[in-house]
């Protein structure tokens, strides 16, 4: 098919871009398979690393969301409790270890110094549109947990990637994850990218076949967002300056 870009507008292009937002409360209403079908197709037009496409992905619908989900809230439920300081908590952790981070354990180190205050800025924003006090540990860990139903989204996606790429890989699939986002959008639907879902991979393999030579990278949300006020929330956006790179200043000769 030939497009005649020219005839596109620009502006309504980066209209639609700067529209994304993150759901975070999904309607519990169903997602047509060829809608789902439809945006994996479009999120395979992303350019790949010499076209090798190093990624697989799980859709997890039905009951298989459900027992995912379920066993995912049980071991956050035992997990956030081990967070906690008592001896209790370290007994518990000692002979049962269940709920620990079975995969990507690096998810759960601090964020370094230059990247920490804008994700410290992002969830004070956030807890508190959703009325969550930042003493208020129970709190928090029963939002936190929403992570683990979904946010409700009727549909979960789990994203692998092939370890033999490395870093290549992961670019490759958050190239196709951005494609696939957008086509959502562009479908009425809400996305919610969820790295949370990534710290227990046996749960996924449990009901999917996956491949030893692919790693859990993380879960996309998918569904048709509620009118909550958390769903028009937007992320403070850095500027281009923050985004580029200084020159250097070499001397002349």
């Amino acid at each position: 098919m030939d497009l005649n870009l020219a005839d596109k507008d620009a502006a309504w292009v980066s209209q639609f871009l700067a529209s994304r937002r993150t759901t975070r409360d999904f309607l519990p209403t169903p997602v047509a398979p060829e809608i789902i079908n439809q945006i994996l197709k479009d999120s395979l037009t992303a350019p790949s690393w010499s076209n090798t496409r190093p990624f697989k992905v799980a859709v997890a619908t039905g009951e298989v969301r459900d027992r995912i989900s379920n066993e995912f809230l049980a071991r956050w439920h035992v997990l956030s409790k081990i967070m906690r300081k008592g001896f209790k908590n370290k007994l518990r952790l000692i002979f049962t270890r269940y709920g620990l981070p079975t995969s990507n354990r690096s998810i759960v180190k601090p964020y370094v110094a230059e990247l920490k205050p804008r994700a410290e800025r992002v969830g004070r924003e956030l807890y508190t549109l959703f009325g969550v006090a930042r003493g208020d540990r129970d709190a928090r860990d029963k939002q936190w947990g929403k992570n683990y139903e979904f946010f409700g989204a009727p549909v979960e996606l789990f994203v692998y990637i092939h370890k033999s790429l490395h870093i290549y890989a992961a670019s490759d699939a958050g190239l196709m994850m951005e494609n696939l986002m957008l086509s959502a959008h562009a479908h009425g639907l809400g996305t919610c990218a969820q790295g949370a879902v990534n710290i227990w991979d046996d749960v996924v393999r449990d009901e999917f076949e996956v491949s030893k030579d692919y790693r859990l990278i993380c879960g996309i949300a998918i569904g048709y967002p509620s009118d909550s006020p958390v769903n028009s929330f937007q992320a403070n956006r850095i500027d281009v300056d923050e985004l580029l790179l200084k020159a250097k200043k070499k001397s002349q000769k």
